[in-house]
């Protein structure tokens, strides 16, 4: 199912219908709709400013966008759902995020090669640095990092909201963090890896994360 509307942040029914749909494909387990719900109560944690159910919906809908560049668009998908479904602002979020999606998928009955590589690309997303040719990796990290590409306007509410769930940071800790990741993704010779998001979103990126680069105090 291709979610639609990533502004609609407050209303999970659709979200609800693309878990169902997207699992169903592989299991009959009758645990489906609560382990969608708990997926769901995770991403609408009061504490995410960004990482949230708006977050997921857009990384899904960027994952339908870049779908013919997967090898596997199912894992790519299920991946999305899981990668930020543990976000406490910690170093381990990812590897947490990875085993929970082991443990959940595992009991639904999933099987165990979909499982691995769901598991692998969670794990990705801590660097959005998959190897050349890792066509799932690639389209993952494009969606996750697909709003980088926004326009300035809304660029600068998603810097706003990621600031906010790291408020218990000063403003040189948080900067001085923040600047290595940008200059990271600026020093890359793309950010992007997928040929669509280079053609259509690296240009708007790199001005982008220049421009927060220059504004950081640290």
């Amino acid at each position: 199912m291709t979610i639609t509307d990533p502004a609609g942040a407050n209303n999970s029914d659709e979200l609800a219908v693309a878990w169902r749909e997207l699992v169903a494909a592989y299991t009959q387990s009758p645990r489906v709709d609560e382990v969608g719900r708990g997926l769901l109560a995770s991403w609408g944690e009061p504490h995410r400013r960004y990482h949230n159910t708006a977050h997921l919906r857009d990384v899904l809908s960027h994952v339908d966008e870049l779908a013919e560049h997967a090898a596997d668009p199912a894992a790519v998908r299920l991946a999305a759902w899981y990668h930020d479904a543990i976000y406490a602002g910690q170093p381990d979020d990812e590897e947490n995020s990875a085993r929970r999606a082991e443990a959940e998928l595992a009991a639904l009955n999933l099987p165990p090669e979909l499982i691995s590589e769901v598991a692998r690309l969670v794990r990705l997303t801590a660097t959005h640095d998959p190897r050349r040719g890792d066509r799932n990796g690639e389209a993952l990290s494009d969606a996750d990092l697909a709003i980088l590409a926004a326009p300035a306007d809304r660029y600068v509410a998603y810097t706003a909201a990621v600031r906010g769930e790291y408020a218990h940071l000063s403003n040189e800790v948080f900067g001085a963090g923040r600047a290595r990741i940008l200059q990271a993704l600026l020093k890359q010779p793309a950010v992007y890896g997928t040929p669509h998001a280079r053609e259509r979103w690296e240009a708007n990126a790199r001005r982008n994360l220049d421009a927060e680069l220059r504004s950081l105090v640290f």
